[in-house]
């Protein structure tokens, strides 16, 4: 069927049920970045193919909410749909359900107009905030699966790679440690039951680990632990023998996938926990609360595993090695293969095929499994998208000189990185003093938040400002968060901490990861990012007027030299190029062991001392 065929069939299905209007999200069942093509189902109705979205259909319109980020991909694969465009980052764009109050009219039966989602694909708490707010407009909010039952031919099936073993050399921990630390938490909150969906967490708590997600390592299941036992749910067909024996080994009860819902009607609790914010709504509706009372609150899981223990600490820092061999050999190949630094440079290289050869690199790194997000290589102008995606139809070719940005990220057995990188194509002397001043900005704040020090208790947002500042002296800032979590063989973004203006309770502790990405972004012309992975750790040596509290302080994790021709010495204080210079001999002592004599060569000259 094509898209106006599918709308029709949806709306005939919409009255069946005395519908007004459905809403189809952009989500999977399990909260994840990534998802798998089977839940695509916002991109099946509309013929979007864009990572954010939601449609919103009634019986006489089709639309669609995404940012700005998608307006021209949205323009073009919306053509011909009937599907219309709201532009919810502009400032005079109705919110769904500001639009659904508006446009739906109380029926002529008295009977409040009814909005359908399938509860699979809201967590519990976007499922209350939403029925909130459509009620204020006399809007009932009902939990009707409407896509299932249209999308039955050629629907992607659920992924079926098999479970494996993380073993505890690399996780640090094993998994009967886990289950008690989060059993004590649940008696800690009077549960006797927690309901796991995010795959991170399933993965993090059992040590296992799947394919069934791009760029993490992730697999599609539901966990549900009680006192006396904990129960995967999960297609029979990802387990092989070796991964009934491991489950088998670690006292891990097996159920069909599907078995989860039916499987909490009838649990054996007295009280059930579950995240709001990552437990979908029909998870939650399929609890029975005549046998168990429930209690949300955030996941013991997920604080658990965002503080890495000393294994996983050193797993990271051999990843970062690795990783520096590859972007080392990576960046080796730009300049003296990939085009020429010559004011005259020109090159037949896409950003596609920049972002291919780092990923050819990277895969020659032992334990290496698979990239941690799609590689950003934006040029010019496209590194001032921040979350740029260039395609082989659509994508820039790199040729004369100008601002090149480069972030990306691996997934190895030792750890996950990420890392962004900002240089200059092109004779260094051709580089606009705007340039060197922005990318001097950004690389302040960028050390500045390396450099911190700070109370135990401290939040992310209390340190944002740290690399924020020097931008807004001079007028300027950017949208994105300066840091977010990090896991470890697992998600490139993590919670619960993060460095970024939002008031987020969770202070920052000891084996925390995050990352530190201040940038600036010129419209049309270029984009500045620098971005380091930093961990938490106990600071010492406070000096001799400490008042004796426990300060934290960071610890630098990634290596990759800076490109020091687009510094201004000139703004940077003795403090700053001693700090880089710090930075460069430690990277160039770690790494150059790894390289032959003309990559380490090569090395030593973008790791020289500043002298100024």
């Amino acid at each position: 069927m094509n898209i106006p065929n599918r709308l029709a069939a949806l709306r005939a299905l919409m009255q069946q049920h005395g519908v007004s209007a459905c809403i189809v999200p952009g989500n999977d069942p399990h909260a994840s970045e990534y998802m798998a093509p089977h839940w695509t189902e916002m991109s099946w109705i509309t013929g979007f193919l864009g990572e954010t979205g939601t449609a919103v259909i009634t019986l006489d319109k089709a639309l669609l909410w995404t940012d700005s980020r998608y307006y021209l991909q949205a323009e073009a694969e919306l053509q011909g749909t009937t599907v219309e465009l709201m532009r919810e980052s502009d400032i005079d764009c109705p919110t769904i359900p500001e639009w659904l109050c508006s446009c739906l009219s109380p029926l002529a039966s008295n009977l409040s107009p009814k909005v359908a989602v399938n509860p699979e694909m809201y967590s519990v708490n976007g499922y209350r905030a939403l029925k909130a707010e459509l009620a204020e407009g006399g809007i009932e909010l009902v939990s009707i699966d409407l896509i299932s039952p249209l999308w039955t031919e050629g629907r992607p099936a659920i992924p079926t790679s098999l479970l494996y073993e993380y073993e505890d050399k690399y996780a640090g921990e094993s998994v009967a440690s886990k289950l008690a630390r989060v059993r004590q938490a649940l008696t800690d909150k009077h549960c006797d039951a927690l309901v796991v969906s995010a795959l991170d967490e399933i993965g993090w708590l059992l040590n296992i680990r799947g394919k069934d997600v791009d760029y993490t390592p992730c697999l599609i299941s539901y966990v549900v632990l009680e006192m006396d036992k904990c129960t995967i749910f999960v297609a029979p067909n990802k387990l092989d023998d070796a991964a009934r024996e491991y489950l088998n080994r670690i006292n891990v009860c097996v159920r069909d996938y599907n078995q989860v819902f039916d499987y909490l009607k009838d649990i054996n609790a007295t009280a059930v926990m579950y995240d709001g914010a990552r437990v979908n709504e029909a998870l939650f509706e399929s609890i029975n609360c005549q046998l168990a009372t429930v209690n949300c609150s955030p996941s013991p899981v997920l604080k658990m595993m965002s503080v890495k223990n000393d294994i996983e600490l050193q797993g990271e820092r051999i990843a970062m090695r690795k990783d520096a061999v590859a972007l080392t050999r990576f960046l080796h190949w730009l300049e003296t293969q990939a085009f020429s630094l010559s004011p005259l440079a020109s090159s037949p290289h896409t950003e596609i095929i920049l972002a291919q050869k780092l990923g050819e690199f990277r895969a020659m790194g032992e334990n290496y499994t698979d990239d941690s997000f799609c590689t950003i290589a934006g040029w010019k102008g496209n590194g001032a998208i921040v979350h740029y995606h260039a395609t082989p139809e659509d994508c820039a070719q790199i040729e004369g000189e100008g601002v090149l940005l480069l972030d990306s990220g691996g997934q190895y057995l030792d750890g996950t990185t990420d890392i962004t990188r900002t240089l200059w194509v092109g004779n260094p002397a051709n580089i606009p003093a705007a340039v060197k001043r922005d990318y001097t900005l950004v690389l302040k704040g960028h050390i500045a938040l390396a450099c911190a020090r700070f109370p135990k208790g401290t939040r992310g947002n209390q340190l944002d400002v740290l690399a924020r500042q020097f931008l807004w002296a001079e007028g300027m800032t950017y949208g994105h968060g300066t840091g977010h979590g990090v896991g470890h063989f697992m998600g490139c973004h993590e919670g619960p901490q993060n460095i970024r203006t939002d008031n987020n309770p969770n202070p920052l502790q000891v084996g925390n990861i995050c990352s530190d990405e201040p940038g600036i972004y010129r419209t049309n012309e270029y984009g500045i990012r620098i971005e380091n992975l930093i961990a938490v750790r106990e600071s010492n040596n406070l000096g001799a007027h400490a008042t004796g509290e426990t300060f934290f302080e960071f610890e630098t994790l990634t290596l990759c030299p800076y490109d020091t021709n687009m510094m201004d010495f000139s703004r940077m204080t003795e403090q700053e190029i001693a700090w880089v210079n710090q930075y460069h001999a430690w990277v160039y002592a770690e790494v150059s062991p790894l390289l032959n004599e003309e990559e380490a060569a090569w090395l030593k000259e973008k790791c020289k001392p500043l002298i100024v």
